[in-house]
């Protein structure tokens, strides 16, 4: 639980910073920051997978660079669901999609370190 804690802790930081970085991406306060961390963290747990293996012939054919879209996708749907965080642009939605999805592979590779399993 701790570690999904700071998992959400490290996206919300990320968001905070690619709001006022990234064109098209606006963010209204702290607290929809958190709350859109939350719901991104479902989307990317539950639905994520979902479109990854349903448009995996697309992203073999594409040599991966479709996951790109589909974190576009999810970072967009998870504005859509949350109140404070609006995506105004395509590339607001891709951008920050990107960003996320790194600081993510960062994230884990922190979190889940050789000592963990």
């Amino acid at each position: 639980m701790i570690l999904f804690i700071v998992r959400v802790i490290i996206t919300l930081i990320v968001v905070l910073l690619c709001a006022h970085f990234l064109p098209g991406l606006y963010v209204k306060d702290t607290t929809d920051a958190i709350f859109f961390g939350l719901i991104l963290a479902v989307i990317n747990s539950s639905v994520r997978p979902v479109l990854t293996l349903l448009t995996l012939p697309i992203s073999i054919f594409t040599l991966g660079l479709f996951l790109l879209v589909i974190n576009a996708f999810t970072f967009w749907l998870a504005s859509e669901i949350s109140y404070g965080v609006h995506i105004s642009t395509f590339w607001g939605a891709f951008w920050g999609g990107a960003i996320i999805w790194v600081t993510g592979i960062f994230t884990n590779r922190l979190i889940w370190s050789r000592r963990t399993y």
